[in-house]
């Protein structure tokens, strides 16, 4: 994982929001897309970003036990959980109905301390977030706990249903019930910070930074709008693997299991102890649609991809020069033609996101790029 990747992207990223006069929020959820968060977050911070957003409550005390004591909002819990950890972390909290609200309350009771809210107002993307019918009786019961000293309103939000389809008419509908939201939380007293934009607005959207923005894959170098080739951003992530085994087997040979794959002539396979298990997709099993470089050329995979292992077709004997022991890239930043994660999910026909947050298991994570 290169540090100096994120840096590079956070600092691009925080650019174009302080020409709109908004402040940087970087996602670090999932163990920051795989990258590991709390690296993510202290480079993050470092390139100009000023807050943190995470998911869960675990994660949100994750980084606070690793050090990190930057402004940091969890916005997914369950009503039944123990929020007291949380608000005695100084972790600001969203809440998207009643109920919510009172389970954080009660857990800001027990820390003895005050929490910072976000009121999360559903606008359209109908998953998180409040109904615009149920909005005021929020807005009651935030007013009511701002009185009696147990919270504050430090922000009213929502996300973007399609905000990597710039000119979609409903990024802009969105942006009316947020502002609609807001005026009614104004109306109240409050005077709430307002965000909306994720990645894509970020990069497409400057008219709706508002007071702050929240990119997240775009923080790892991954583009949800614009392809590799153009987009400024620079991909953190390069997974590699090692030769285990090479080997020559004659035409007729399958390889792995259901010898979907049969060599037509003598082929050298290289084994490649990465799987399934550690977050190699099974579905790009054959047919040469998984590729991965090795020995600086692109290579297909041979036959299924299996729990802890899959083997690549090095061409006839004398083609290629390698040996056991020599790297593999499976996927990294593109240069000189190497695999991306947008190709593998294009093949997949899902998104980077899902390639980057899917390696996992036995993959040892290193960092480079100098310190966070």
């Amino acid at each position: 994982m290169d540090l100096g990747a994120v840096r590079h992207n956070v600092a691009h990223l925080s650019g174009l929001a302080g020409r709109s006069g908004a402040a940087t929020m970087v996602v670090i959820k999932a163990d920051g897309y795989g990258h590991g968060a709390p690296d993510v977050a202290r480079a993050a911070l470092a390139a100009g970003a000023t807050r943190l957003g995470v998911a869960t409550l675990d994660e949100a005390l994750a980084v606070r036990a690793a050090g990190v004591d930057a402004p940091l909002l969890a916005w997914l819990h369950l009503p039944d959980e123990d929020f007291a950890a949380a608000v005695a972390a100084g972790v600001e909290l969203s809440v998207s109905s009643r109920e919510h609200l009172a389970a954080v309350l009660a857990g800001a009771r027990a820390a003895g301390r005050t929490v910072r809210l976000h009121l999360k107002a559903d606008t359209g993307l109908n998953r998180g977030g409040c109904r615009p019918e149920e909005w005021p009786e929020l807005l009651d019961d935030a007013a009511a706990a701002v009185a009696d000293g147990t919270a504050e309103v430090a922000a009213v939000w929502s996300h973007l249903a399609r905000a990597d389809e710039p000119g979609d008419p409903s990024i802009d509908a969105q942006a009316v019930r947020l502002r609609d939201a807001a005026a009614r939380a104004r109306e109240r007293g409050f005077d709430p910070l307002l965000h909306l934009a994720n990645s894509a607005a970020t990069l497409t959207r400057p008219d709706l930074h508002f007071d702050l923005v929240r990119p997240g894959i775009a923080a790892y170098g991954l583009d949800p709008v614009a392809a590799p080739a153009d987009s400024p951003l620079r991909p953190a992530m390069t997974v590699r693997g090692r030769i285990a085994l090479l080997k020559t087997v004659p035409p007729g040979e399958g390889v792995s299991y259901g010898h979907e794959w049969v060599a037509t002539e003598p082929r050298v396979l290289a084994l490649i102890p990465l799987g399934y298990a550690d977050g190699v997709p099974r579905r790009m099993n054959n047919g040469g649609r998984m590729r991965v470089r090795v020995g600086g050329v692109i290579r297909p995979v041979a036959g299924r991809v299996c729990m802890d292992q899959f083997v690549v077709d090095c061409g006839r004997p004398g083609e290629l020069d390698v040996a056991v022991g020599d790297p593999v890239e499976l996927f990294g930043t593109g240069d000189g033609g190497g695999p991306t994660a947008q190709e593998w999910a294009d093949e997949l026909g899902t998104i980077h996101y899902e390639i980057v947050t899917g390696i996992k298991g036995r993959v040892r994570r290193t960092v480079t790029g100098g310190t966070a």
